[in-house]
C-alpha cells in the first residue's frame, strides 16, 4: 500500500488552509474563528458521534484500550522526564518545557479519523475512535497538569471546561448505557462530523507559524523525537507485547505516528503561556507527520 499517496489527501487540505491563510483576505483572523467552532462544537459532535454509534465491546477492545494506555503513558512519562535528563536540562526552560511537553503525547484527531477509514475501513473508523476515547482523557489531564502546576492556575476546572474531555466523556457513557443516536438526527450529526474533518485539516495549516522557534531548539527537538521517532517504535512493540491482531496494529502504529494536535497551542495560549513557540511546534510536527506516518506503517509495520 502507498501510505504516502493514502494520505495526500489529509495534507493538501493542510497546504491549503496555509495558503489561503497567508495569501488571500482569509486571513489568521478568520481562522481563529474557525478553531474555536472546531474546537468547541464540530469536533465534540464527531467525537461523540464516533463513539456511540458503533456498540463497545469492553472484552474485544480491552487490550486496544490497555495498548493505548501503555503507549500513552509512556509518551507522558518521556515528555515529564526531558527537565531532568543529564546533559538536557540546562537546555530545558521550565515555562517553555511546561508549555511544551503535550506536544510529545497529543495527537491531531483529525488526521486521524481521516484517514482511519481508508487504511482498515469501518472497523478501523470504529478501534481508532476507541484509542481516543480512552487516550483523551488521560492526554488532556497530562497537557493541563503542567501548565496549571506551574502557572498555579486550577487544575479540576480546567479539565471540567475541556470540550475534548466531556464529548468523550458523554461517548463512553452513553455507548455503555446503550444510547443509539436517533435516525432522523443521524445525517445533520454526520455532516457536522464531516465539516469538522475538512474545517479542522485546514485550520490545522492556517495555524502554522515558524518565527518562534528560534530559541529553546533543544527542547523543540526532544519533544518532536519523542512525538514521531520513539513514540511509534514504543508502538510497535506494545503491539507485540499485548498481541494484537493485523488492523488493531495497524490502527496503533497509525495513532503512534500522528501528527499532534493543533489544540496544543490554543490551550497554551489560553492558560497564559507562548502560544506562538508553541504553534511553532505543531506547525513542525504537522510537516514531520508527513514522514512519520509513512515510517510507522511502512517501515515498522513490515518489521
Amino acid at each position: 500500500m502507498n501510505y504516502a499517496q493514502l494520505l495526500f489527501p489529509d495534507f493538501s487540505l493542510i497546504l491549503l488552509g496555509y495558503l489561503v491563510c497567508r495569501f488571500t483576505q482569509l486571513n489568521r483572523p478568520l481562522w481563529e474563528k474557525v478553531e474555536a467552532l472546531v474546537y468547541y462544537l464540530l469536533f465534540p459532535v464527531l467525537l461523540f458521534h464516533s463513539i456511540v454509534k458503533s456498540p463497545l465491546d469492553l472484552q474485544l477492545a480491552s487490550k486496544l484500550m490497555a495498548a493505548g494506555w501503555t503507549l500513552g503513558f509512556a509518551g507522558i512519562a518521556l515528555a515529564y522526564w526531558l527537565p531532568h535528563t543529564p546533559f538536557l536540562k540546562r537546555y530545558i526552560p521550565g515555562q517553555d518545557h511546561a508549555a511544551s511537553a503535550q506536544i510529545a503525547f497529543r495527537f491531531n484527531s483529525f488526521i486521524g479519523l481521516a484517514i482511519a477509514e481508508r487504511l482498515a475501513g469501518p472497523q478501523g473508523l470504529q478501534l481508532i475512535a476507541v484509542l481516543i476515547g480512552v487516550c483523551v482523557p488521560l492526554f488532556n489531564v497530562a497537557a493541563v497538569w503542567p501548565m496549571a502546576r506551574h502557572a498555579q492556575r486550577g487544575f479540576l476546572s480546567e479539565l471540567v471546561r475541556n470540550p475534548l474531555i466531556v464529548a468523550t466523556v458523554a461517548g463512553l457513557i452513553s455507548n455503555l448505557a446503550g444510547f443509539r443516536m436517533p435516525v432522523w438526527l443521524e445525517p445533520t450529526v454526520t455532516r457536522l462530523g464531516a465539516a469538522s474533518l475538512a474545517m479542522g485539516l485546514m485550520a490545522a495549516g492556517a495555524g502554522m507559524q515558524f518565527g518562534a522557534l528560534a530559541r529553546a531548539k533543544t527542547l523543540a527537538v526532544s519533544v518532536l523525537t519523542i512525538r514521531h521517532l520513539i513514540t511509534p517504535a514504543i508502538a510497535l512493540m506494545v503491539s507485540r507485547l499485548f498481541a494484537l491482531d493485523t488492523t488493531q496494529t495497524t490502527m496503533l502504529l497509525a495513532f503512534s505516528a500522528l501528527p499532534t494536535a493543533s489544540s496544543c497551542y490554543v490551550l497554551a495560549a489560553r492558560m497564559g503561556y507562548d502560544g506562538a513557540y508553541v504553534a511553532g511546534l505543531v506547525t513542525l510536527s504537522t510537516l514531520l507527520g508527513v514522514v512519520s506516518l509513512p515510517f510507522a506503517l511502512g517501515v515498522l509495520r513490515a518489521l
